[in-house]
């Protein structure tokens, strides 16, 4: 099946009236629907919208490639659109893009239609057809152009770089959650870069269509470094003793000749099956694996119980008074408080042990989670019972891996979750729970008792440490703090978290309408996203402009988010929901100076940034 009988005319948009994201999702969906290509034109959005939550599909060089398989889609069908102003996508690069192609598969589509879409996936990484794509003017040259280029590559076959005896062969294998694009995208950008660096190099593609050019035993063997690329899990066990690059697939696509340059000179840790690996270079996994990532995990899996146990919490507040009194607010009040947030503990111990041993690890992380929480050792008892559990079970694992191949079966449904809740359960009852129910209680004695300067120090602190990373682990260290102490009793620190996150982004926001020439054309527009986001306390929404002048951006963030942290307990606002931004204000003791702080706090983010940065060209 080729290309074009997928996409036709009336799937084809020349000109797309779109400037965001959003709304070219919004136009590229309703022309698939129109076109009748589509069940239900909301579901598929909706699928759409969660794959671009993983990570974004704008992948740099002018091109977007929005796609889902779903049961919304009819007919498996391409988009095709083009804006020659380009679109704010959120790419990868940060510039616009220009081509735009939403893949729409059905849930059912066959592999001969997925093995199509991905080839598409494939052709754009030439530039010169991207160019004549760009020059289209009308649906049937864009399907001609297509078409042509398609029969070019027709007949083209995976191919094994023969190696002589002192060569270095280079291996990589590619994943993207779906399956359809970005996977096949950063295997061509890897082999087109190999190929250009003289590089002996094999590429295996984890599609949705299953795995394609496999990796040999032979060929592993004989690797010296092996990339993976990936965003979903790969069979990695294959790997032990190898040097193993692990990036996110959009590295694969955007860092092609720094990968492959660390691979040649084996800039990469030894990988261990177990899961353990003697690393040079953590970098490459995201920071600490042994205790960033499973910690981010826990802390990622527990948000979903924080902002809707916190929603319900402010609206009781809303209904009723702090006291909920009413049978609705109480109602509220019961769903929120005394179940969804009596599940946040047991939920971050329980992914964080998941995090470290894998599915083994879940039940005794959350039994620890629980004991944690009923024995009054709070968060900390909890985060301690989450490692507690994960390195239990990966203890057992190694204990029991010598067992007969016929009792294999009885590890993941006896062995595991029996030693593994027994043993972390009287740890945590007899080893962690008594002196870390003594220093929560000490902590929280002490923050009741603080007021007056070291109160407002408190709020600069956790104000300013919500604009350090926008969202990585120093502010997820405030904000999981903060969350301790609603936990405990203590409604201050939260206060200060949130309006922390929150003033970031509306600080530039005011700021690119301030100060228009000091911005491109591009961040204005975000800066419009960056209110909504700003009030909603998405601190993420700064990023961008964090990514593109850091000094700048990232020390005046801090400096107006501490202002607003400290004001804020100055004036002795309390905040008793952890999430929701200034939708949750009714939750707030003394609202109106809360209020006054975000804004005190967001105009010296707005005028620091607005006098420190330099008019960019494009407004000159």
């Amino acid at each position: 099946m080729r290309i074009t009988d997928l996409l036709k005319k009336d799937t084809v948009i020349i000109d797309l009236a779109a400037k965001s994201k959003d709304a070219a999702i919004d136009e590229m969906s309703a022309k698939l629907h129109e076109a009748g290509r589509l069940n239900d034109l909301e579901t598929f959005k909706q699928a759409i919208l969660k794959r671009e939550s993983q990570s974004t599909t704008g992948i740099g060089e002018g091109i977007a490639i929005p796609h889902a398989k779903t049961e919304a889609v009819k007919i498996p069908a391409i988009c095709f659109a083009k804006s020659a102003e380009g679109v704010d996508y959120e790419s990868l690069d940060g510039q616009p893009a220009n081509l735009l192609f939403m893949i729409a598969a059905s849930a059912g589509a066959n592999n001969e239609h997925l093995e199509t879409l991905s080839r598409l996936s494939s052709l754009l990484m030439d530039e010169t057809f991207r160019k004549e794509l760009l020059g289209a003017s009308s649906p049937d040259e864009v399907i001609s152009i297509i078409d042509r280029k398609e029969s070019e590559a027709d007949g083209a076959e995976e191919t094994v770089v023969e190696t002589k005896e002192d060569e270095k062969l280079i291996l990589a294998a590619t994943a993207c959650p779906t399956g359809i694009a970005h996977t096949y995208m950063a295997a061509d950008a890897l082999k087109a870069k190999a190929k250009e660096m003289g590089v002996p190099f094999k590429v295996e593609t984890n599609g949705s269509t299953g795995v394609k050019n496999k990796l040999t035993d032979e060929e592993i063997a004989k690797a010296t470094t092996i990339i993976v690329a990936a965003d979903k899990k790969v069979e990695m066990d294959r790997f032990d003793g190898k040097h193993v690059i692990e990036v996110p697939v959009a590295a694969g696509i955007r860092k092609t000749e720094e990968l492959l340059n660390r691979a040649v000179n084996q800039d990469a840790p030894i990988y261990k099956a177990s899961g353990q690996s003697s690393s040079k270079d953590e970098s490459s996994k995201g920071g600490n694996s042994y205790f960033y990532k499973p910690l981010m995990n826990g802390v990622s899996n527990m948000l979903p119980f924080v902002v809707g146990g916190g929603l319900l919490i402010a609206l009781s507040f809303l209904i009723g008074g702090f006291k909920a009194e009413g049978t609705i607010a109480e109602a509220l009040s019961t769903i929120g408080g005394g179940n969804a947030f009596a599940l946040l503990v047991p939920v971050l111990a329980g992914f964080i042990a998941m995090g470290i041993a894998d599915r083994p690890g879940f039940a005794p992380g959350m039994v620890g989670g629980m004991l944690a929480a009923s024995g009054g050792a709070g968060f900390l008892g909890g985060l301690i019972a989450g490692f507690l559990a994960g390195y239990i079970v990966i203890g057992l694992k190694k204990i029991f891996a010598g067992l007969p191949q016929s009792l294999e079966g009885l590890k993941p449904v006896l062995i595991y979750p029996f030693l593994g809740i027994l043993i972390t359960g009287l740890i945590m009852m007899f080893v962690v729970n008594p002196p870390v129910k003594l220093i929560m209680d000490g902590l929280t004695e002490w923050l009741n008792g603080l007021s007056g300067t070291n109160i407002v120090f408190l709020g600069i602190i956790l104000g300013g440490m919500m604009a350090v990373d926008m969202g990585g682990p120093i502010n997820k260290a405030a904000f999981t703090f903060g969350i301790a102490m609603i936990d405990a009793g203590n409604f201050a620190p939260q206060a200060a978290v949130m309006i922390g996150g929150m003033v970031p982004p509306l600080g530039l926001a005011l700021a690119t309408t301030f100060f228009k020439n000091k911005f491109t054309k591009a961040e204005k527009e975000a800066g419009k996203t960056n209110y909504i986001m700003g009030i909603s306390f998405i601190t993420e929404g700064a990023i961008p402009f964090a990514a593109a002048d850091p000094v700048r951006v990232i020390v005046s963030s801090v400096i107006g988010s501490a202002v607003a942290g400290g004001l804020a307990l100055f004036f002795g606002c309390t905040l008793q929901a952890p999430h929701g931004g200034i939708f949750v204000i009714w939750a707030v003791e003394n609202p109106f100076m809360y209020f006054v702080s975000l804004i005190i706090g967001s105009v010296v983010t707005a005028l620091l940034v607005g006098f420190w940065k330099k008019p960019v060209q494009e407004n000159m």
